[in-house]
């Protein structure tokens, strides 16, 4: 156990360019050290300034807790509380440099994470390890199933063993993938001819980018209200109910962080009804590397080969708006078999996985310090 630790919470600056930045801009680096050891690229790593944006996100406070060893920071843990549903829940990322692993840094922050969470109100704690698509081959290292679900995490990694120690428990996977940017012509030219021939035609395409148009506002709150009735994967909490005006909030909050939403939509030209959406994320000082949100499909609509249709168009819109974007990252459910399938027809390769783990947090009462 390393005993010259010294936890404590990270101030958070109004800007990056003051000097009582630089521990900010210290514990940001952490995690992209960390990311570029898991994954041999900083593609998911956060920005200082990015992480600065994300700092004021309204639905969400964010509180960071730095490891110190001799005044270096060594180790950081991100405690995100949502603000407006799951009041019980509090998400921690975990990041310890890689030199410093394996030294009882890492239950230190976690331990420190959990007396605040717990001090917030929050019993139930959210926690994820990565791993990259190398390791899922080491058949020596033996699997680990979650809970729900299909797919596994090896189990003889670190961050599992780390995970399993320290009292939780694996509840799913979502399986990582990548898909490098732009997308070849002819291929793009296949897969909407395909597409375009289950669908007879029934179907229009709806784009827009950043702001939906006031005329679909509630259709894409109903939608995504419907599609979470339905368990459809994508919709991030299927118990909060959404409206149109949650949903300009939500895009008032993206464009204040700077984040860019390319969104197509499908329309049931019968019903004159939107039935599926899809949506793309650009950072702020990433456009190079972008994030596949939502896809969402109401569950009478499926078999027409919509998503595959929405999906090719989106990504065509993304690289004429942002020729930059040079991959497209997303996470699915193992169990989400058609969007796997649509995503490997794009040119989509599984990168990792990402295990989803759970501890329930004893309410001892206040505590006295």
């Amino acid at each position: 156990m390393a005993s010259d630790v010294r936890i404590e919470q990270l101030w958070i600056p109004d800007s990056l360019d003051g000097p009582d930045a630089a521990d900010f801009v210290a514990a940001v680096e952490v995690g992209r050290k960390v990311r570029m050891q898991t994954w041999g690229s900083d593609d998911l790593a956060y920005a200082p300034g990015e992480k600065l944006l994300e700092m004021a996100d309204p639905y969400e406070r964010q509180v960071i807790l730095v490891a110190r060893i001799g005044g270096e920071i060594v180790g950081t843990v991100d405690i995100a509380l949502p603000l407006a549903d799951n009041l019980d829940l509090a998400e921690f990322t975990l990041d310890i440099l890689p030199e410093f692993q394996r030294r009882g840094v890492g239950r230190q922050l976690l331990e420190a994470a959990e007396h605040f969470a717990r001090d917030e109100g929050r019993h139930t704690i959210l926690i994820d390890t990565n791993h990259p698509g190398a390791s899922l081959s080491d058949s020596g290292s033996g699997q680990l199933v979650p809970g729900s679900g299909p797919g596994f995490v090896p189990l003889g990694s670190r961050e599992v063993e780390f995970a399993r120690h320290t009292g939780y428990t694996l509840q799913h996977i979502e399986q990582f993938s990548a898909c490098r940017l732009p997308l070849d012509s002819r291929l793009v030219v296949e897969l909407a001819a395909e597409a375009e021939e289950a669908n007879g035609g029934r179907y229009r395409l709806h784009h827009w980018t950043d702001r939906c148009p006031d005329q679909w506002l509630e259709a894409v709150a109903t939608l995504e209200n419907s599609a979470g009735e339905d368990g459809v994967p994508g919709v991030d909490d299927p118990e909060m109910v959404l409206d149109g005006g949650i949903l300009r909030q939500a895009e008032e909050v993206a464009i204040a962080q700077g984040r860019r939403t390319v969104v197509t939509a499908v329309e049931d030209l019968n019903s004159v009804l939107l039935v599926g959406l899809t949506t793309i994320s650009v950072l702020a000082l990433r456009p190079d590397v972008v994030f596949q949100d939502d896809t969402v499909m109401l569950q009478a609509h499926r078999g027409n080969k919509l998503g595959l249709l929405m999906k090719v168009a989106n990504m065509e819109r993304l690289t004429e708006q942002f020729p930059n974007a040079r991959v497209l990252y997303t996470w699915n459910a193992p169990e989400n078999r058609y969007l796997l399938k649509v995503n490997q027809q794009l040119g989509f390769t599984t990168a990792g996985v990402t295990g989803i783990w759970q501890k329930e947090l004893p309410d001892f009462g206040p505590r006295v310090s």
